[in-house]
C-alpha cells in the first residue's frame, strides 16, 4: 500500500524488554489527516442516546449517513444530526438509494449546497435484493464529482480492476465491500481485498458485510487503511460494547499488519531448541 502513511514504532518498554509500541500512526484521505481508522454509520441505532454512546466508544472521527434520511432544508435541526456535538466530526454523506450516476450526482450537490460536507460516499445499487454496487454508474458518478471538486469515496465490489479504474478517475479512497451490505458474512474474498490493497495508491477502506470484531481485524491485517460499518454495531445486542470491540479489533489488526506476521509452514517446528538438553 503506497499512499501516505506515518508510523513511528519504538522497540522497548520501561524495562527494556523489546515490546513494540506504536506511538504515532496517522493517515490521510485527501488533505485530511486522521488518527481513528473507524468510520461509523449513524443509522439503525435503537435511540439517540445509544447512538452517541456507541460513537464515543468507537473513537470515530468520521460519521456517515444516507443523505435521503436527512432534512437538507434545515440540516442543523435534523433528527439525525442534532444529537451530535457540532464541529467534532467530519461527515461523510452517502448517496444510498441512487440507481444512476445522475441521481448520485444530484444528491451530492444538494448535500454540499446545504453545508453538510464536500466529502461524498458514492453508493449506487444495481439490484434491490443484493444491494451490490453498479460499477459502471459508480465510475461515471466518481468521474463527474471529482471534476466538480468533491472528495469522493466510492463504495464498490471487491473487484481489483474496477477499484483501479476508480482510483484513476480521482477517487480519494476506495471502499470495497467484504460482503453484501448488512449480511454480516465477513470478508468473503480475502484474496481480492489483498490485491486491491497491494495495487492501491490511495487508502482502501473496507465497507459493508462485516459482522464482528474478527472480521474487522482480518481486514486490517490484510492492509486496509480503515473500516466503515454501521449494522454490526447498531444491531448488536450491546451496541456500545460492540463499538468498543470493533475499535480494539481495528487497532489490533493494524498493529499486526505493521508488525509483520510470521510465515506459514506446512509442518510443526519447536519454539525451543533441544540441542544438548539432557535428562538424568
Amino acid at each position: 500500500m503506497r499512499f501516505e502513511n506515518k508510523s513511528d514504532a519504538t522497540v522497548s518498554d520501561a524495562r527494556g524488554n523489546g515490546v513494540s509500541r506504536i506511538t504515532q500512526d496517522t493517515w490521510r484521505v485527501g488533505s485530511t489527516e486522521m488518527t481513528s481508522r473507524f468510520f461509523l454509520g449513524t443509522g439503525l441505532f435503537p435511540n439517540p442516546f445509544v447512538q452517541n454512546e456507541a460513537i464515543a466508544a468507537s473513537g470515530a472521527e468520521v460519521l456517515t449517513f444516507a443523505i435521503r434520511r436527512v432534512d437538507l432544508e434545515s440540516a442543523e435541526d435534523d433528527s439525525i444530526l442534532q444529537h451530535l456535538e457540532p464541529g467534532k466530526f467530519r461527515f461523510l454523506p452517502n448517496t444510498s438509494g441512487s440507481r444512476t450516476a445522475e441521481e448520485a450526482v444530484r444528491i451530492a450537490r444538494l448535500a454540499r449546497a446545504s453545508g453538510l460536507s464536500d466529502w461524498i460516499k458514492v453508493e449506487i445499487s444495481a439490484d434491490g435484493r443484493t444491494l451490490l454496487p453498479d460499477p459502471i454508474e459508480t465510475l461515471r458518478a466518481t468521474d463527474i464529482l471529482v471534476r466538480e471538486g468533491f472528495t469522493v469515496l466510492p463504495y464498490i465490489s471487491d473487484d481489483p480492476v474496477i477499484c483501479r479504474k476508480l482510483e484513476e478517475a480521482g477517487a480519494a479512497a476506495i471502499m470495497p465491500g467484504g460482503a453484501p451490505i448488512g449480511t454480516g458474512l465477513g470478508i468473503l474474498n480475502p484474496y481480492n481485498i489483498g490485491l486491491i490493497v497491494e495495487e492501491a495508491n490511495v487508502p482502501v477502506i473496507v465497507d459493508a458485510g462485516l459482522g464482528t470484531a474478527s472480521d474487522a481485524a482480518l481486514a486490517m491485517e490484510l492492509g486496509a487503511a480503515a473500516i466503515l460499518m454501521n449494522t454490526p454495531v447498531a444491531k448488536a445486542q450491546d451496541p456500545v460494547g460492540m463499538a468498543l470491540a470493533m475499535k480494539l479489533a481495528i487497532e489490533g489488526g493494524r498493529l499486526a499488519y505493521l508488525s509483520g506476521r510470521m510465515g506459514k509452514k506446512k509442518y510443526a517446528s519447536a519454539s525451543s531448541r533441544f540441542d544438548g538438553f539432557k535428562v538424568n
